[in-house]
């Protein structure tokens, strides 16, 4: 496979930053208006293997927030959680994964949009929370288990409204799983290197996954989901986690169904690197090989601080070898055991291919003009100037292919249509029909939002709210207009299908075939849906001449 290279290395940074008991919905329904909490001894009551936890029933969903999966000191593999007496209260989201400073805090704008919440921080923080419109009443609800953006430094099961699972539980009749895992240093400092203790080191936050996947499938009968029904699905980083349990063997018939939002991760890292970065963390804190156990006991500030500039120094090696990636440094690694192979180079995992795989994008992703105003008034002109930098004397090529694939464009369209995370989603896909096996579905989602002068358009992460039927509640980036609603229903209906059947075709959609090199039927979200058939083919031939990822 070709080494390929990020052009705009700004991108990365932002990727990277970027209910037991046996009572039925219809008693929980019933006993309040809309809007109304309860939240009692006496309600929403379930069993886990570790013991029985106590959540909340609002509007007709119950929920649950906190409960360990599993346990795990620092460096080393998941184990289960610690069992308990009585009766757990699970009413509050637990502690995330510790992490560097947001520095999305700093512009009001993305502030406001977004409106994370970024929860407390505590290295125990494997925890799941759950969303379910009933607890153990025999109905085999499919169950769709989401798995949180922030590359693999960054973000948590709570990060964002449109996390939230009331309405696609609601909506759909199933249950819905958000989880913490392990990330950054955490997760993915490989120390294999100074031995059999931490042979599994870099791969610790992949294998905090399988163990949230494990625990769903002991214990999500308790609340009211079928186990041999999980769909994982994810965004971004989330999305790269759902292509490596792809090709992670501890994950097989964990789950049967995936979805991939503009997160087509190929290609990880190589032990190689990881090794490396490790060795190099070891030299920043001024540590023997004979004294790797201190890394245990150090502030976790100061072990992060050692891991970030040891990326960036074996980054720089590594670009001199003649590597530049998208994902550098925090990300699992080809071990040759948790991870046996890259997950989708050369091929498809072969231990997935009867699995239904959706696979998507945004139309402008880190879009250009949302962070760079000057670029939401440019002219033809400068935009073309903008682009001979990257494509040279084949920038005509380009400009005749664009305007075959996007008619009508705007001169910022030029440099706003993403060509970081397509051209892999593109790849994912391909490699995933070739093996014909379980059909592959491709989108586009295509919708701009108008707030704030719609300088967000359809940017990475806007397809999230509209996947959980979330449009309303995160209307601050949404704007939650009538539009927007509709838009939502749509798209969560097709979620919610494809995670029951493995079909996403649904009420108000256009007929929706599976994705062929071929054909490539893609179908593109938006206040007029339609399916599309290789509409960029020809350009995408010229940007990858010129790559936008790698590893």
């Amino acid at each position: 496979m070709k080494k390929q290279f990020l052009s705009v290395l700004a991108f990365s940074a932002i990727l990277l930053s970027s209910c037991g008991g046996t009572a039925k919905i219809e008693k929980a329904s019933a006993c309040g208006q809309e809007g109304e909490i309860t939240a009692s001894s006496a309600t929403a009551i379930a069993e886990t293997e570790s013991g029985k936890v106590a959540g909340y029933v609002e509007n007709g969903i119950y929920i649950y927030k906190g409960i360990p999966y599993a346990k795990a000191e620092r460096f080393m593999p998941p184990v289960a959680a610690d069992k308990w007496e009585g009766v757990r209260s699970s009413r509050a989201y637990g502690p995330t994964c510790p992490q560097g400073k947001r520095m999305g805090w700093y512009s009001d704008e993305q502030a406001f949009a977004f409106n994370w919440d970024d929860g407390y921080p505590d290295e125990n923080c494997l925890r799941v929370n759950i969303w379910t419109p009933g607890l153990k009443d025999g109905k085999k609800r499919p169950v769709m288990v989401w798995l949180h953006g922030g590359g693999y430094s960054a973000g948590s099961g709570q990060e964002l409204p449109s996390y939230d699972g009331t309405n696609l539980a609601k909506k759909g009749d199933a249950v819905v799983v958000t989880l913490n895992h392990r990330l950054n240093v955490l997760g993915f400092l490989d120390l294999s290197a100074y031995g059999d203790k931490y042979a599994k080191s870099g791969n610790a936050g992949l294998l905090d996954l399988v163990a949230a996947l494990q625990w769903v499938n002991k214990n999500i009968e308790s609340f009211g989901g079928d186990a041999r029904n999980v769909t994982i699905f994810g965004q971004s980083g989330g999305g790269g986690k759902v292509s490596t349990l792809l090709a992670t063997p501890s994950a097989r018939g964990l789950f049967h169904k995936a979805i991939v939002q503009s997160g087509s991760m190929l290609r990880t890292m190589e032990q190689k690197y990881s090794r490396r970065i490790g060795s190099a963390v070891m030299e920043e804190l001024g540590l023997k090989a004979s004294q790797i156990d201190e890394l245990c006991k150090m502030p976790y500030d100061k072990v992060l601080a050692a891991g970030d500039k040891a990326i960036a120094k074996v980054r720089a090696e590594a670009e001199k070898e003649g590597v530049s990636s998208f994902i550098f440094g925090w990300a699992p690694t080809v071990d040759g055991d948790v991870l046996p192979v890259q997950p989708f180079d050369p091929q498809a995992p072969a231990q997935s291919k009867g699995i239904p795989v959706m696979i998507g994008t945004t139309l402008h992703e880190f879009t250009m003009s949302t962070y760079v105003p000057a670029f939401r008034t440019i002219t033809k002109e400068k935009a073309v100037e903008f682009l001979q930098k990257k494509y040279g004397e084949r920038t005509d090529e380009f400009l005749t292919a664009f305007e075959k694939a996007y008619p009508g464009y705007q001169p910022k369209d030029l440099v706003d249509v993403d060509f970081v995370f397509r051209p892999g989603a593109v790849e994912q896909a391909k490699l995933k029909a070739a093996q014909q096996g379980a059909p592959v579905y491709m989108y586009m989602f295509a919708w701009e939002s108008p707030v704030l002068d719609g300088m967000f358009r359809s940017t990475h992460c806007m397809d999230i709210p509209f996947a959980f039927n979330n449009v309303v509640r995160h209307a601050s980036m949404t704007g939650g207009g009538a539009e927007a609603q509709a838009l939502g229903e749509k798209m969560s209906s097709a979620w919610l299908n494809f995670a029951r059947t493995g079909n996403p075709n649904a009420e108000g959609l256009p007929e929706w075939e599976p994705y062929t090199a071929e054909k490539g039927a893609t179908m593109i979200f938006n206040n007029d849906c339609q399916v599309k058939y290789n509409h960029d083919k020809e350009l995408l031939e010229v940007v990858m001449a010129f790559p936008t990822r790698g590893f």
